[in-house]
């Protein structure tokens, strides 16, 4: 069932504060540098092999591995079956070879390890059933903005699909716009003039400058607003999660069908 813009807005009036008093309290380490640059071959190639794994390819042949490293088949292969007996890889029925259970198992340990999902649910929870829409909490590293948890609404007769682990692109969503919006302008323009900001519809905001302009009016607002900029059929309203010494860390989202 769509809902309409001025409901979602309405409801979102009241649910303001909530957004932005939800804090997590979680210490951040913070990890000095380290002065080891040089690249080790074998953990190298690993990273490439999982790193080939997308949506629209799940499952890769060991030829197609061996063409885009530009190694020899036994070479791929040799990395392949490390993989395999690791569990980061496992090989598909159809033949060639897809991402194994390890992968889960560390996503599991990652989400834990930021400390947000536990906080973050309970409230989450609340305001997905007081909404009655779909609710994700996302976090940014560097150019990549991530899907870190989401509660769905059991009512919800149409499912808005933004699964954990997905990566969201910085220049379109509410998701993505309000961890923008608090990061520092130089190193927020710098990240957007060197990356490909696709237009996903007509609503969707490439040139920098303007997207400048747009995060500016979103600290202003407190809060941002997006329709139909990701999807054509999505409205989102998102705020930030500040830590203890108010630095925004994260981000929650509620994400709707919206009405024409």
């Amino acid at each position: 069932m769509a809902v309409a813009d001025g409901r979602l807005e309405a409801l979102f009036t009241g649910l303001a504060g909530h957004f932005v008093l939800l804090r997590v309290s979680y210490v951040r380490t913070n990890v000095p540098p380290s002065g080891y640059r040089e690249r080790n071959s074998t953990a190298d190639r690993a990273l490439d092999i999982l790193m080939m794994f997308t949506d629209d390819q799940p499952v890769i042949s060991g030829n197609a591995f061996a063409e885009r490293l530009g190694v020899a088949r036994s070479t791929a292969y040799r990395y392949l079956q490390s993989l395999v007996n690791t569990r980061f890889l496992e090989e598909a029925p159809g033949g060639g070879f897809r991402l194994g259970l390890r992968i889960l198992e560390i996503a599991r340990l990652a989400r834990r390890s930021y400390g947000l999902s536990e906080v973050a649910l309970p409230a989450m929870t609340a305001l997905s059933k007081q909404a009655r829409e779909t609710v994700l909490l996302t976090r940014r590293a560097g150019d990549l903005v991530v899907c870190v948890d989401r509660v769905e609404a059991s009512a919800r007769a149409v499912r808005i699909s933004y699964e954990r682990g997905s990566s969201l692109p910085l220049n379109a969503g509410a998701s993505a716009l309000i961890l923008l919006a608090w990061s520092p302008a130089p190193e927020v323009r710098n990240l957007l003039a060197t990356t490909r900001l696709q237009k996903f519809t007509p609503e969707t905001l490439t040139s920098v400058d303007a997207i400048m302009t747009r995060l500016a009016k979103i600290r202003e607002n407190g809060y941002a607003v997006t329709r139909a900029e990701l999807d054509p059929d999505v409205f989102g309203i998102a705020a930030p999660i500040r830590d203890d010494n108010g630095q925004v860390v994260a981000a929650v989202t509620v994400a709707a069908l919206a009405s024409g």
